[in-house]
């Protein structure tokens, strides 16, 4: 495949020709020469877009992204960064399901007030402590 100029390239990606020369200002991606005025870039420039979408998806910042590149371009991904990724994605979730379910609540309360309901008193006690969300610790049993 031949090369591909940055408006091809954005045409192509889906990504905005100003967003690919942020990309390639902080070297997330590189071109290799000019036709006239358009950067060129090698065809397989829309991987590495791919690799970088995906990584943006999940909540990668693009400095972290960038460290994910080897200094010859292949991908060089660290397992134990996605764990950890993957680990604060659930924590994301189930805050987000916790508040979820405490508006739904609300929303469908018979108490004459949020104030005068248990399960809201005991969602604003634990939004107040900063807690909404974490991971419930049981007990184990201790036998003697």
């Amino acid at each position: 495949m031949r090369d591909i100029d940055i408006a091809e390239l954005a045409q192509m990606s889906g990504v905005r020709a100003s967003t690919l020369r942020f990309y390639e200002e902080k070297g997330l991606i590189a071109s290799h020469g000019r036709r006239g005025l358009r950067r060129l870039f090698d065809p397989a420039v829309l991987d590495r877009l791919s690799l970088i979408a995906l990584g943006r998806a999940a909540g990668f910042s693009l400095d972290e992204i960038g460290t994910m590149f080897a200094p010859d371009g292949r991908p060089r991904i660290d397992r134990r960064k996605l764990a950890a990724k993957a680990e604060e994605l659930d924590r994301t979730i189930r805050k987000l399901n916790a508040m979820r379910d405490g508006l739904r609540h609300a929303a469908a309360c018979p108490a004459p007030s949020h104030m005068e309901c248990p399960t809201f008193r005991r969602l604003l006690r634990v939004a107040a402590a900063g807690k909404i969300g974490e991971k419930k610790v049981r007990k184990s049993r201790q036998r003697s």
